[in-house]
């Protein structure tokens, strides 16, 4: 693992301590419908990301609420919202605005080690990385909770793992956590084996452009996960999902 993964990992832990549940149980919304109704119109099915580090700072009161909205009107099917605050500058906060301020899905992105940080907040779905997290638990805890896991996948032996605990939606995620190095190759390599599986698949990590896009949704992504390109360019989403080309809805 990288030391900056390893060094996030350690600041979850110290926070947990304070970690308090805050619901019982929510109606999530479909993740899975609304990629198929992107799809139906013509976009690319895109789960666009909040994420304040691509900008070099924390959001302020009621800008992940403004930004998620952008992205719903710009064709998204999903929002992400990182909300890890020691490196990725987020915020418990902007997941509740993202969802409160949008009709479409909306996924928590952190680094979930523990069933305690689960009912922290509310959200559609719930991210958990395979390489860090005993998933066979938490995905148990996430559906208890009302809530969809999306597991974050790296190699076969973790789609393999993912499927063996029941999971239903995969992230492929095309960074390598071990050097953070890119490749979309790598879900070039592992989409078709996790649609083979019956599994909805994401592709995350290293989307630029709509060729780019392209090529993941030929590799079988059922949706792409975007964040550093369209935080730095917020107009590249229309571009991504095919709703602003021409001023048609077309890929």
């Amino acid at each position: 693992m990288h030391p900056l993964i390893e060094g996030i990992l350690s600041a979850t832990e110290l926070r947990m301590a304070g970690v308090k549940q805050s619901f019982d149980r929510l109606e999530s919304r479909d993740i899975i419908g609304s990629a198929m109704s992107a799809r139906q119109k013509g976009l690319i099915p895109v789960i666009a990301e909040i994420k304040p580090r691509a900008i070099s700072r924390p959001l302020r009161a009621g800008e992940a609420g403004d930004i998620a909205r952008f992205y719903e009107q710009m064709g998204a099917c999903g929002i992400s919202v990182l909300t890890e605050p020691t490196y990725f500058l987020g915020s418990i906060s902007s997941l509740e605005e993202a969802r409160t301020s949008t009709s479409i899905p909306v996924l928590r992105k952190d680094f979930i080690i523990n069933r305690k940080q689960i009912r922290e907040a509310e959200a559609d779905l719930v991210l958990l990385i395979a390489s860090i997290a005993d998933i066979e638990e938490l995905i148990e805890d996430v559906r208890a909770a009302g809530m969809e896991p999306l597991v974050e996948v790296h190699d076969k032996y973790e789609l393999d793992r993912a499927a063996d605990a029941g999971a239903t939606i995969v992230g492929i995620n095309n960074r390598d956590l071990r050097t953070l190095e890119v490749d979309l190759g790598r879900f070039e390599s592992l989409g078709p084996l996790a649609r083979d599986l019956g599994l909805f698949t994401v592709a995350e990590s290293g989307v630029r452009s709509r060729d780019d896009a392209m090529r993941m949704m030929s590799a079988g992504a059922d949706a792409i996960l975007i964040g550093t390109s369209i935080m730095k360019n917020p107009s590249l989403l229309g571009e991504i999902t095919g709703i602003d080309i021409k001023g048609e809805e077309a890929i």
